[in-house]
């Protein structure tokens, strides 16, 4: 598998990108402001990440998917890790993502890949144009998720 950064006349992976945030709208905001990363496997585009500086000396991990028909073979862990060192590199200090209140297994996924929670944003999906419900949970809320790096 290839893990490489978009090239300037290429477009972000939108229906891919899609699968992990609803929101058209802030799926293209911050497609625009950050760094795509495409995961190739044989010619194939097999996941998808982006990653955005958002204060001094922090990126934010804004999104990150992967194929659902290769899921579960380690692809997501490997772009956390090909961003985790893409962020050290920058000479960023710390790496930060968020999901929702009821993405379970998003929420164990990145603390094992070694992520804190560090906080809550209150309320921040209400505002999304279609409720999201995952796990039988209706998603609210942030968790706020940080890496030392």
């Amino acid at each position: 598998m290839n893990i490489r950064k978009l090239t300037g006349t290429e477009k972000a992976p939108l229906n891919l990108l899609l699968t992990a945030d609803p929101s058209i709208d802030h799926v293209n905001d911050y497609a625009g402001r950050g760094q795509c990363f495409l995961a190739e496997k044989n010619d194939i585009i097999a996941g998808v990440f982006i990653l955005l500086p958002t204060r001094p000396g922090i990126a934010e991990l804004v999104n990150i998917a992967v194929e659902e028909a290769m899921q579960r073979q380690g692809i997501g862990k490997r772009l956390v890790q090909e961003a985790i060192e893409i962020a050290r590199l920058e000479g960023f200090k710390k790496l930060e993502v968020g999901t929702g209140n009821s993405s379970i297994g998003q929420l164990a996924f990145y603390q094992k890949c070694g992520f804190r929670i560090v906080g809550i944003d209150m309320d921040f999906f209400i505002h999304y144009e279609e409720e999201i419900i995952e796990n039988g949970i209706k998603c609210r809320d942030m968790i706020r998720l940080s890496l030392d790096l």
